[in-house]
């Protein structure tokens, strides 16, 4: 028998029963569940079995109550908390980095703080991933395998790691399952993100500094994160530490270097299928509060502006630079690195973003795409390559069935993309 004043145990919670209702009648619905699809079911009822546990006891945070609250009501809830959070404590990493040992380097090498810094928030993210999704798969860019033939490299690295936390400890401990335990679990961590992608199951992928030029230059760079299942984006998440804060800010010609010591700047944009697009101030705690952003309406193409890459390499300049003129647009384009060019569009400070091709046999990874390609969607855009076919995140780690990207508003983007085949020659 109970105690009066003792809490009921969280299976006879009502949002829990329904939780297992909802997880029970998906699982009989498909009979023949292949096994990724039985542990991602295992895995999120256990995830539910935490939050309704820990949101019964008097300790629990704000946060935590209000995660079981929504974890009904909003799919992917749950997803989204924790890759902000993850996007948020890494991108505290790379700031620190920068600040310490980034200030005047101008190239990436293997020791350089770019390395230090990729390395790092890569682990940081995989390590709330594992916390909360331990049977999803993870795409990412960096391999462990160089910090095990390198000890000195391995301990800079893990010396951030260890000292990276958010200042919420609800935050770092319940939602990201606390800090990783010693270097051996940083490697194993980073080793993880070795998934070859596919159309099948529950994959992320991460890029843990898009835009390492423009981070080593105090610029724009992004640390962006995304689900995908079965091929197609479902959250995305970008942390832009050098943004400004305000969404109504205009791109400037400079914002492509040397922004980093300025107040109001650090901003995270997400996005979930279906939900619209956010921005909110990139903190070093409890996720601050969101907006929503949208696209800017354009009624008029010669008053809309350009994002294009800084670098040549990334994206045809010159091909560019005729697109516009035959759209009529006069403002010069503003050149900035990183997924940051998508954010910047999604919520109006920019219109059109252009990656043409420069090389018939580059293939553009997913993780530089993914969380961008989401934002934009949902901020009201439209985002293909320059043929008008959909990014197709489902063929690998790389986009190997599309050429180039073209995001703008959907009002106007079949305009953009007529024009782009014609400059292209692909009529």
């Amino acid at each position: 028998m109970r105690a009066d004043n003792e809490k009921p145990p969280f299976y006879t919670q009502p949002l829990f029963l329904i939780s297992l209702l909802v997880l029970t009648l998906a699982a009989f619905l498909s009979a023949s569940l292949p096994s990724h699809r039985l542990a991602l079911v295992a895995g999120q009822l256990l995830t539910v079995r935490h939050i309704f546990t820990r949101a019964g006891t008097s300790s629990a945070s704000a946060a935590t109550k209000r995660t079981a609250t929504i974890i009904m009501t909003s799919p992917y809830a749950k997803e989204l908390e924790v890759a902000q959070l993850a996007v948020q404590r890494a991108a505290l990493l790379t700031k620190r980095v920068f600040h310490e040992k980034a200030k005047g380097t101008v190239s990436k090498d293997d020791k350089s703080p770019v390395t230090v810094g990729d390395f790092g928030a890569q682990a940081l993210i995989i390590s709330a991933l594992r916390a909360n999704f331990p049977a999803d798969e993870i795409v990412a860019e960096e391999e462990s395998a160089q910090l095990r033939a390198d000890p000195a490299l391995r301990d800079q690295i893990w010396e951030h790691v260890r000292s990276t936390r958010l200042d919420d400890a609800a935050s770092e401990e319940s939602v990201l399952g606390g800090a990783v335990k010693d270097a051996e679990a940083m490697l194993d961590l980073i080793g993880r993100g070795n998934s070859q992608g596919g159309a099948r199951g529950r994959i992320w992928a991460i890029d843990p500094i898009d835009g390492t030029k423009g981070f080593l230059r105090g610029g724009q760079y992004a640390v962006c994160l995304a689900l995908m299942v079965d091929g197609d984006v479902k959250v995305g998440v970008l942390g832009c530490p050098n943004l400004p804060v305000d969404d109504s800010a205009a791109l400037t010609a400079d914002i492509g270097a040397n922004q980093t010591d300025d107040e109001g700047r650090g901003v995270i944009f997400s996005a979930v299928i279906g939900q619209g697009a956010t921005s909110r101030p990139l903190g070093s705690g409890a996720l601050a509060k969101g907006q929503k952003i949208s696209m800017k309406p354009i009624t008029d193409l010669s008053s809309a502006s350009f994002c294009e890459s800084v670098e040549a390499g990334h994206s045809n300049q010159s091909e560019s630079a005729q697109i516009a003129q035959k759209l009529g647009i006069t403002k010069p384009s503003v050149r900035m690195d990183s997924q940051a060019k998508y954010g910047s569009i999604a919520r109006g400070a920019g219109d059109i973003y252009l990656r043409l091709p420069t090389s018939k046999t580059y293939q553009e990874k997913i993780w530089d795409h993914a969380a961008g390609d989401l934002i934009v969607r949902e901020a009201g855009g439209q985002v293909t390559d320059t043929t008008g076919s959909r990014l197709d995140f489902s063929v690998g780690r790389t986009l190997a069935s599309n050429r180039g990207v073209i995001a703008a508003p959907a009002a106007i983007h079949s305009q953009v993309i007529k024009v782009v085949q014609e400059v292209l020659g692909q009529k």
